[in-house]
């Protein structure tokens, strides 16, 4: 196991004043915010990778220019301190925009690059160490939040090896998260050229027809759970985990459970309360709880048609549930009688032909994004601990790229 020396985090701040820094009070207000202008780095831009640059706010040059300790530069790390705490990013390195902005809620730390690597310690805080050392001053009363983050972030204690050995560990997760991101694109990509190719045809006088659509699917109910959860076993797919995937929360039962039940690579699962979402499923096989219906196409439907018929009634599935005075809005069986736009039978076929492999092109590209995720999540606190040589760990990398 490698021996790094442990030093406290602003010992590799750049050298100039506001390196460790953040907005003050309420220096930012929704009142500041422009069209178009400079912008401003807040939680949602900090919860999806990296850095997802976009869905900003802005506010103009000269306010911008009146927190100079608050601006932000490629390479500079930014972490949430209310809220979301435990977030972390960084700013790329080759952005979007010449300039961003802290939100107040936000500190920043930027690094001296000739000793400090930003993309190594990004990892570091990611992993489970670096998450257990920067969430060790977080309260969680009220709105979860970290005690004088400034001072805080700065007095954190990181592992400092030598810079090519913080290189090459960024390298080598970096392409990871880079094969995961294309495979993403990918998927995304695929979708959406097989819906646009559906709703065009729906719009033409091609031979489409209008049915009920429990005509086209079955809508098989989930399991209702009476065990408790055993932490180990299978999945158990609940709401949370369709819109983002496994958690810290996520559940786990033995159980044995009948073929209806069961989730695997490819099936569709629809929420028929709260979020109120349909997904391909592409994860491992899951246990299906009460509150989703697993989506069966009738013979002569393809899964791909069966999708995005549902989701064109997302919209009146969601207005219905708004309407219920329940805390938790759903639609109940006899909804799913309303009318869709189906092709007529031969040009299933026909359009099954062409958009079919699009469909199960997205869903290699989701399963194949996965496996490279579990593998990135496996080395990284390994690396991050000295635990595996970098040589070894991207021997692994180079054989599942």
């Amino acid at each position: 196991m490698a021996e790094w020396p442990t030093v406290r985090f602003h010992e590799l701040s750049a050298e100039e004043k506001s390196a460790f820094s953040k907005p003050y009070g309420s220096a930012i207000t929704k009142e500041d915010y422009l069209p178009q202008g400079i912008p401003v780095v807040r939680g949602v831009n900090l919860g999806q990778g990296i850095f997802l640059d976009d869905e900003f706010v802005f506010i103009s040059e000269e306010k911008a220019d009146r927190m100079p300790g608050a601006n932000l530069a490629p390479g500079d790390l930014v972490f949430t301190h209310r809220g979301t705490i435990g977030q972390v990013s960084m700013i790329p390195r080759s952005p979007r925009y010449d300039r961003y902005v802290l939100s107040t809620s936000q500190v920043k730390a930027r690094l001296d690059f000739e000793r400090a690597l930003p993309e190594f310690y990004y990892y570091w805080f990611i992993a489970p160490g670096g998450r257990h050392e920067l969430l060790g001053n977080a309260s969680t009363v009220g709105v979860p939040g970290i005690g004088q983050p400034v001072a805080t972030i700065k007095s954190l204690k990181v592992p400092h090896p030598p810079l090519p050995v913080q290189r090459a560990i960024a390298a080598l997760l970096r392409a990871l998260d880079d094969k995961i991101a294309v495979d993403n694109r990918i998927s995304v990509t695929a979708d959406e050229l097989r819906k646009l190719r559906l709703s065009a045809f729906l719009g033409s006088d091609k031979g489409n027809e209008e049915r009920p659509l429990s005509s086209v699917a079955k809508f098989i109910n989930g399991r209702a759970f009476t065990k408790d959860a055993t932490g180990s076993g299978r999945m158990v797919v609940r709401i949370a985990e369709l819109n983002s995937g496994p958690g810290r929360a996520t559940v786990y039962n033995d159980i044995e459970v009948s073929e209806r039940h069961l989730a695997r690579p490819g099936d569709i699962l629809f929420a028929w309360s709260g979020s109120l979402t349909v997904v391909r499923w592409f994860r491992p096989e899951a246990i299906i709880n009460q509150h989703i219906f697993k989506v069966v196409p009738i013979d002569g439907v393809p899964a791909w048609l069966a999708f995005d018929l549902v989701q064109t009634k997302l919209a009146v599935f969601k207005g219905i549930a708004a309407d219920k005075a329940t805390t938790m809005g759903h639609i109940q069986r006899h909804h799913l009688d309303e009318p869709v736009m189906v092709p007529l039978g031969d040009q299933i076929a026909k359009l099954d032909a062409e958009l079919g492999p699009l469909w199960d092109r997205a869903l290699l590209a989701e399963q194949e994004a996965q496996l490279l995720a579990q593998l990135r999540d496996t080395l990284l606190p390994k690396l991050m601990a000295g635990e595996i040589r970098v040589r070894d760990a991207e021997k692994v990398v180079e054989d599942a790229l």
